[in-house]
C-alpha cells in the first residue's frame, strides 16, 4: 500500500500541478464564484426581506444552493482533470518510456488519479471558510456539512476513476473526455429524469397505488438526489415508503460508487501495458 501512495509518479505529478500559476488561478476564480452566489444570495434575501434581517431558514437555503452548485462545478472538472491523464501520456509518445520503469501498472494508475483529484480535493478544502457563514446564522448542522463533504469526496473518487478507465482504454484524449462527461450526466440527470417519470406514473395510479422501486434503483448513483436526502430526510422517507426498500439511499450510493471505483481501477490497471505474450510458432515439418 505504501508502494502505490507513495512513487516517482506520484510525487512527479504533485510538483508539477502545485507549482503551476494556473492551479492557483484556478482556486481563486473557483471561490470567487462561490463566494459571489453566496453573497448574492445574502444580499437579495434581504433587499426582499420585510424584517430586513438574515434568517436561520434562508442560511439552510444558501447552503443547500452553494452545496449544489459546488457539486456541479465537481463534476464539470473532475473528467477534465482525470479523463486525459493516460491518453495525454499516449499523444505525448512518453507511455512507452513511462512503462519501462520499475512503477507497476497500479501504482502508476493510482497515482495518476490520486494527483488528478488532490486539485480538487484543494478546491473543497479552500471553500469551508465560505460554508462557515452559515454558521454565523445557523439552520445547518454540523453533521449535515460533514454528510455533505463526505458525498464530495466519493463523487470526485467515482467520476475520476472513470475517467482513468476511459483514459486508458480511449486512445483520443477528447473522445475519453466526452465519454466521461456522458457518463456523469447519465448518473445524474438521466437517472433523476426516469425517477421522476417513473413516479408520475406511479402517482396516476391513485391511493391505492403499487410499490414501485424504479426511482430508489435510478437514484442509488446520482450524488445530487443523495445530497437532497441529506438536507431534506422528508425526501428519503417517501423515496423508501415508494419503493418499499429499508435501506437509505447514501448506504446504497456509497456501495455503488465502490463498485464502480474497484471495476474503473481493476480495468485500468489490467489495461495499461499491452499484452505483450507472443504466441509460439509451431515447428515446421520435416
Amino acid at each position: 500500500m505504501k508502494a502505490l501512495l507513495l512513487n516517482p509518479v506520484l510525487n512527479k505529478e504533485f510538483k508539477l500541478r502545485l507549482r503551476s500559476f494556473k492551479s492557483y488561478l484556478g482556486i481563486l476564480i473557483y471561490l470567487l464564484v462561490l463566494g459571489s452566489i453566496g453573497i448574492g444570495f445574502i444580499f437579495l434575501t434581504t433587499m426582499n426581506a420585510r424584517m430586513g434581517y438574515f434568517r436561520p431558514e434562508e442560511s439552510r437555503v444558501m447552503f443547500m444552493v452553494l452545496s449544489m452548485v459546488q457539486l456541479a462545478l465537481i463534476l464539470f472538472m473532475t473528467p477534465g482533470l482525470t479523463a486525459g491523464v493516460i491518453s495525454g501520456e499516449r499523444e505525448r509518445q512518453t507511455l512507452n518510456m513511462l512503462l519501462t520503469t520499475k512503477q507497476s501498472s497500479a501504482s502508476i494508475i493510482v497515482g495518476k488519479l490520486l494527483s488528478s483529484l488532490s486539485f480538487l480535493l484543494l478546491i473543497i478544502v479552500a471553500s469551508l471558510p465560505l460554508y462557515s457563514i452559515t454558521f454565523l446564522f445557523g439552520g445547518v448542522a454540523p453533521g449535515t456539512i460533514l454528510a455533505t463533504f463526505g458525498i464530495y469526496l466519493v463523487t470526485i473518487l467515482t467520476i475520476g476513476s472513470l475517467g482513468v478507465m476511459f483514459s486508458t482504454l480511449i486512445r483520443k484524449t477528447i473522445v475519453s473526455m466526452i465519454t466521461t462527461y456522458g457518463v456523469a450526466l447519465f448518473l445524474t440527470a438521466f437517472t433523476a429524469f426516469i425517477a421522476m417519470l417513473s413516479i408520475q406514473f406511479l402517482s396516476m395510479g391513485g391511493p391505492n397505488q403499487a410499490q414501485n422501486p424504479i426511482p430508489y434503483l435510478m437514484l442509488m448513483g446520482n450524488p445530487a438526489a443523495v445530497l437532497m436526502t441529506v438536507f431534506e430526510p422528508g425526501i428519503q422517507k417517501d423515496l423508501l415508503k415508494q419503493s418499499g426498500i429499508s435501506i437509505p439511499l447514501w448506504i446504497s450510493y456509497l456501495f455503488t460508487c465502490a463498485f464502480l471505483i474497484t471495476l474503473s481501477l481493476w480495468i485500468s490497471i489490467s489495461k495499461l501495458r499491452p499484452n505483450m505474450k507472443v504466441r509460439k510458432s509451431k515447428r515446421p515439418k520435416e
